[in-house]
């Protein structure tokens, strides 16, 4: 994918559009941040320019488009990151079910890429499925690392884990935080240093900036220039199977976003966070700690799911076709 080496006004703004796409799918589960500099027709430049940082290559092209983007996607999740979390807790199946649409509408995007389907693609498939419906069945069960909550290690991989959704079209890096358990808390770091930052004191945004913001960032940065250079290493070897992994890791995403589940309150002797729940602490757990249940849904909210989902797969798929080049 070559590109022009210079950085017009418009390239400049479409980077800028893409970054604050990216920075809605980084919060979002289902949305990739691949496929949305892909509708904003920067993904072939946004690759190249990543590619060449990564070799040292610090060409002021390269570095001003970077820039550009990074600098929008963090304007898009320090503004959007608290309304998205609380819709997250607060509407879980309604936020799923959209999810689960916003995910299957990827697959178009990573489809096309490993045409003409054979056997290698099937088997890659089949890996990568197997691999995230285990990591979302893990997670429905209570045995991700969310149950401990969040350390430095765990952020760091978060970060990473985040980052494949920056070169990856059509994986999800939001997926990703919420089934090792991130998801919520990072959101809620980054709302803790908004808040901060708006009621001017500097002292209160230490926390969240050395306790979240700095591990996920450094995860990021480590992760794009890794996944960047690993996966251009096993699409130029094992490219049937590497895509074919990837329509797998799509696919079994869907496992781990069953609609129906709400938070219940905990009762007193069980674990939030690895820590035993007492009377006197019980009203004081944060419903975004709350464990979840599986509930019977009504006949209109399978609709409603229904909908969601056809919802967020036709919107996926039509931004997808929008940046097609």
């Amino acid at each position: 994918m070559e590109a022009s080496p210079q950085n017009g006004p418009l390239v400049l703004a479409r980077a800028a559009l893409g970054g604050v796409l990216m920075g809605l799918a980084n919060l979002v589960p289902g949305i990739s941040g691949g496929t949305m500099l892909l509708a904003a027709g920067i993904y072939p430049r946004f690759v190249n320019a990543v590619a060449e940082v990564s070799t040292m290559k610090l060409r002021p092209a390269s570095l001003t488009l970077l820039a550009t983007v990074a600098l929008a996607a963090g304007a898009g999740i320090v503004l959007l990151a608290g309304p998205i979390k609380d819709l997250v807790v607060e509407q879980r199946w309604i936020m799923y079910s959209l999810f689960i649409g916003l995910t299957l509408g990827g697959l178009p995007v990573v489809w096309r890429m490993a045409k003409p389907v054979d056997a290698k693609v099937h088997g890659g498939a089949v890996a990568g499925f197997v691999v995230m419906a285990a990591l979302g069945l893990a997670q429905a069960s209570g045995a991700t690392a969310g149950d401990g909550g969040s350390n430095f290690v765990l952020l760091l991989l978060a970060g990473l884990a985040g980052a494949s959704a920056m070169i990856l079209p059509g994986v999800s890096g939001g997926y990703l935080l919420l089934v090792l358990g991130q998801y919520v808390p990072i959101l809620a770091g980054i709302e803790a240093f908004k808040d901060a930052l708006s009621a001017g004191d500097m002292g209160a945004t230490v926390q969240p900036a050395l306790s979240v913001m700095l591990p996920v960032g450094i995860g990021v940065l480590v992760g794009i220039v890794a996944v960047s250079n690993l996966l251009k290493w096993l699409l130029a070897r094992f490219e049937k199977q590497t895509l074919g992994v990837l329509i797998g890791l799509l696919l079994g995403a869907v496992v781990g976003l069953w609609p129906f589940q709400a938070p219940v309150q905990p009762e007193v002797g069980s674990l939030v966070k690895g820590v035993e729940v007492t009377a006197a602490s019980l009203a004081t757990i944060d419903v975004e700690d709350w464990p979840t249940a599986v509930f019977a849904p009504t006949a209109l909210q399978l609709a409603g799911a229904l909908g969601l989902i056809l919802l967020g797969a036709a919107v996926t798929t039509a931004i997808a076709r929008l940046g097609r080049e």
